[in-house]
């Protein structure tokens, strides 16, 4: 019998740049309104950029704008902070 085994989906982390499994990665979504969220779930409409669930991918991203630019939106400042909350939560 050939039984055909999922893949899991690959997604870039915009932090650190390197390829990892979908669901190990936290996804930021922004929505057809421009509101940045945190997608949990991973299933919101709207853009979705990915980071790792490591500070230093968060800060990196934060500090080269690159979830900015990922979502092409200004993100606020509480966006970030509420990022590096589910991470200490975690």
């Amino acid at each position: 019998m050939n039984m055909k085994t999922k893949k899991t989906p690959q997604r870039r982390c915009v932090g650190c740049n390197i390829m990892k499994d979908k669901k190990e990665l936290i996804r930021v979504v922004r929505s057809a309104t421009g509101e940045v969220t945190i997608d949990k779930i991973g299933k919101k409409p709207g853009r979705g950029a990915y980071v790792c669930p490591d500070a230093e991918c968060v800060s990196k991203a934060v500090k080269e704008k690159r979830l900015e630019k990922a979502l092409e939106v200004a993100i606020d400042k509480e966006i970030y902070e509420k990022l590096l909350g589910e991470l200490a939560n975690d």
